[in-house]
């Protein structure tokens, strides 16, 4: 049985998040390719009241991933899977060997830069839960809104303006749908976005980018990514299109993965798998202690299942 690596999206930063590899040296690279964009170290940004800012939160989360990641390798057998959450696909793809960790953190920063930048004012993303795809399809279409994530036949994340949500979740409420804001403040994986993935191409066709040596699903159409051209494509057409990541994780389950590990801050990710695939074991690093705590989970679970 295979191993799955899952690395979050925004929502979940907190001060406490690299506490885990505060000490640890494998981690260094992370943590100073994180201080070099930021200009300041990671606990000192993850503890700031602007950690949820688009320009702090990608650098912060894809550097929680690879830390902990660089952390662990060692101690870990090589994941069959690899996939990412959003800005989370950014960090997949230096986990996969498409780019090392500076470029990513680079490019996390420039991807943030694009997005601020193509945003409209006073836009931001919402939960809609309890509500099909198609009736919420057809909500998004009267109220100029768009759905950005598919978590679930039943759980999607939307993105618009402010207008356009405030008035897509009056009307999602009366058919007894359940919205609930969320501290992001572009429409991130919406067609208002477009002009972001067009510069983003452009950053990525000139950086230092290989194909992935491990398998990475990308978010927009659960297929993996093979070459550096795909590298190139599905990071950049993610900024205006839908992820579609229940599409992600059935392809992983596909593929053979039942343990799944997340990386990074929160348990969103992980919770989602254990929902959809109860077959599966399923951890996220936050629920350890400590590293040693979930090398060892990984390694009893796969020697069980072996």
């Amino acid at each position: 049985m295979s191993l799955a690596l899952l690395c979050p999206g925004q929502g979940a930063q907190h001060p406490a998040m690299f506490d885990r590899v505060r000490d640890l040296p494998a981690a260094r690279e992370a943590l100073a390719a994180l201080q070099a964009v930021l200009g300041r170290d990671a606990f000192e940004a993850a503890a700031g009241e602007d950690r949820f800012d688009n320009a702090v939160a990608q650098p912060l989360l894809c550097a929680a991933s690879l830390a902990h990641w660089q952390a662990l390798r060692t101690r870990l057998p090589s994941p069959t899977v690899v996939a990412g959450y959003s800005i989370g696909e950014l960090a997949a793809q230096c986990i996969a060997g498409s780019m090392d960790v500076t470029a990513c953190l680079q490019l996390s920063a420039r991807r943030a830069q694009l997005m601020d930048a193509a945003s409209p004012p006073d836009a931001g993303m919402q939960a809609v839960l309890g509500l099909a795809r198609a009736p919420l399809q057809a909500l998004c279409a009267a109220h100029g809104a768009h759905i950005a994530i598919v978590n679930g036949a039943d759980h999607f994340i939307v993105g618009g303006t402010r207008a356009a949500l405030q008035a897509l979740a009056g009307a999602a409420t009366q058919r007894g749908a359940e919205v609930r804001p969320l501290p992001v403040h572009v429409p991130a994986h919406t067609p208002l976005l477009a002009v972001a993935a067009e510069g983003l191409a452009a950053a990525l066709a000139q950086a230092a980018l290989a194909a992935p040596q491990r398998m990475v699903l990308a978010g927009i159409d659960a297929r993996a990514v093979r070459d550096r051209a795909g590298v190139v494509h599905t990071l950049s057409a993610q900024l205006a299109q839908t992820i579609e990541w229940s599409q992600v994780l059935r392809q992983a389950f596909e593929r053979g993965a039942r343990v799944f590990l997340q990386l990074g801050p929160g348990t969103a990710l992980a919770h989602m798998v254990a929902r959809d695939y109860p077959c599966c074991d399923v951890r996220a690093i936050e629920e350890f202690q400590g590293l040693d705590g979930a090398a060892a989970w990984v390694d009893a679970t796969l020697g069980r299942r072996a």
